[in-house]
């Protein structure tokens, strides 16, 4: 969600680092022993993409992607470091993040499924904030407006990068049949998808009836969103930041319930990652002045 004057920047050098990560792991689905030096060039761009989109997300005042962009730096280093000792948790990874990735790309490069999924959501939007007595208006096909307050509904607000994800995840099992394939689509998608109207909403509502104006105004009222912006930024930034984390762990959980070998997936990998991160921190003490 974002404020309607303040026009979207685009991202050229993004769009083409995202179009060459998808062919990468396109790539990488169907190949045969190199595949791990597909899967290497698939993170690595897709990296490159997370890194190049930094400034926009700062100018939005949003500290979240900016951070995971950092992490995602050694988290890179990591995983190429495993895919070139063919470690098999790291190609069931990158395996997930293929499968997400397909999942994700074509909403973003085919106008009618982009428009199609953020027009649904407008409606479903518009639709229940007038359920709860709150009266907004439409300017265009995706902007909402509520006592002088607007919001610009994307992509980013139709919950398709939590829905890619999560159905990745699920792919990285290799216990993954059928039957539970299509029961983690039926928990995943429609969970995520009310959730997030819930969130379009919630956001909305304190954003047009400025629940949170006796915050600080991060940007010192020069975001170009007008007065008032504290609610939008603690609203949207802040807490439903927090609590989309929170659902996306909650549902995470609930997935290791139905899909068999989930659980041990995600342990393995955390193990292996903090096994990394001690490895280095280890060699780290190596260096004067560092505490051994």
């Amino acid at each position: 969600m974002k404020g309607p004057e303040k026009n979207e920047q685009v991202w050229q050098m993004s769009d083409i680092l995202i179009i060459a990560a998808f062919l990468a792991f396109v790539v990488f689905l169907v190949a045969g022993r190199r595949k791990k030096y597909v899967a290497m060039a698939g993170w690595t761009i897709l990296v490159l993409s997370l890194l190049t989109e930094v400034p926009e997300y700062l100018s939005l005042d949003n500290l979240l992607y900016p951070l995971i962009a950092v992490l995602s730096v050694p988290f890179l280093a990591i995983t190429i470091r495993n895919l070139l000792r063919d470690e098999p948790i790291s190609l069931q990874l990158s395996n997930a993040a293929a499968i997400a990735t397909l999942i994700y790309v074509p909403f973003t490069f085919i106008p009618m499924l982009r428009d199609l999924l953020i027009g649904t959501v407008v409606n479903e939007t518009i639709w229940l904030l007038h359920v709860l007595g709150h009266h907004a208006q439409l300017e265009g096909w995706n902007i909402i407006i509520r006592n002088g307050f607007a919001t610009e509904i994307i992509l980013a607000c139709t919950g398709i990068t939590a829905i890619a994800i999560m159905l990745g995840v699920t792919a990285g099992s290799e216990k993954l049949s059928l039957r539970h394939g299509i029961l983690a689509l039926l928990l995943v998608v429609p969970t995520i998808y009310v959730l997030n109207i819930l969130r379009v909403v919630a956001v909305f509502i304190a954003w047009s009836d400025q629940w949170f104006s006796f915050l600080p105004d991060p940007s010192g009222g020069s975001s170009g969103f007008g007065v008032g912006y504290a609610s939008f930024f603690w609203a949207h930034n802040v807490f439903a930041e927090i609590l989309s984390l929170l659902v996306l762990v909650a549902i995470a959980y609930a997935l290791f319930r139905v899909v068999p070998g989930l659980a041990e997936f995600a342990r393995d990998l955390i193990e292996l990652y903090l096994q990394e991160v001690r490895a280095i921190a280890g060699r780290l003490r190596i260096f004067p002045g560092i505490p051994k």
